[in-house]
């Protein structure tokens, strides 16, 4: 599947679904200027590909008290076993599977310096983790999660 499988609607529904999830059909469809039924059909059509795969709310977590965050590179064997061990653990928002040195980054949120430091030792102690590099973070200067894809031809 590529962007030349979806037309301008299904692009302009991708989009506002990006920039707000809420709000009824109706309103939404109000937006795109169609009907609610083509609209409910298409996001259904959109979510039985996969494309839409959940409505979340955007966190903040420095906000929340989750004052240490950082992302830690993992050097490993068995690298798709250590990820799935790795996304066992709570604080951890996301497990990228990368290119480069690493075999893995790590994204995790902790409530002080002790947590964090237990998470990265919890990583650590992973069998088959041979050793990991953590940088903190200090401020996110644009959120992942506010991503919009530029899929209406914008760049």
């Amino acid at each position: 599947m590529s962007l030349s499988d979806f037309d301008e609607l299904d692009k302009r529904i991708i989009e506002l679904l990006c920039r707000s999830s809420q709000g009824s059909y109706r309103q939404l469809a109000k937006q795109l200027d169609v009907h609610p039924t083509t609209l409910i059909q298409r996001v259904k059509n959109l979510e039985s590909k996969g494309v839409i795969n959940g409505y979340r709310a955007s966190i903040d977590y420095m906000k929340l008290g989750f004052e240490y965050m950082g992302m830690v590179s993992v050097y490993a064997d068995n690298v798709s076993t250590v990820q799935d061990e790795i996304s066992k653990i709570p604080q951890v928002i996301s497990v990228f599977d990368v290119t480069g040195e690493s075999d893995c980054l790590v994204w995790i949120a902790c409530l002080d310096r002790d947590e964090f430091s237990e998470v990265v030792k919890e990583i650590n102690a992973i069998p088959d983790v041979h050793k990991t590099n953590t940088a903190v973070i200090l401020n996110i200067t644009k959120d992942p999660f506010s991503y919009i894809p530029p899929i209406l031809g914008e760049k």
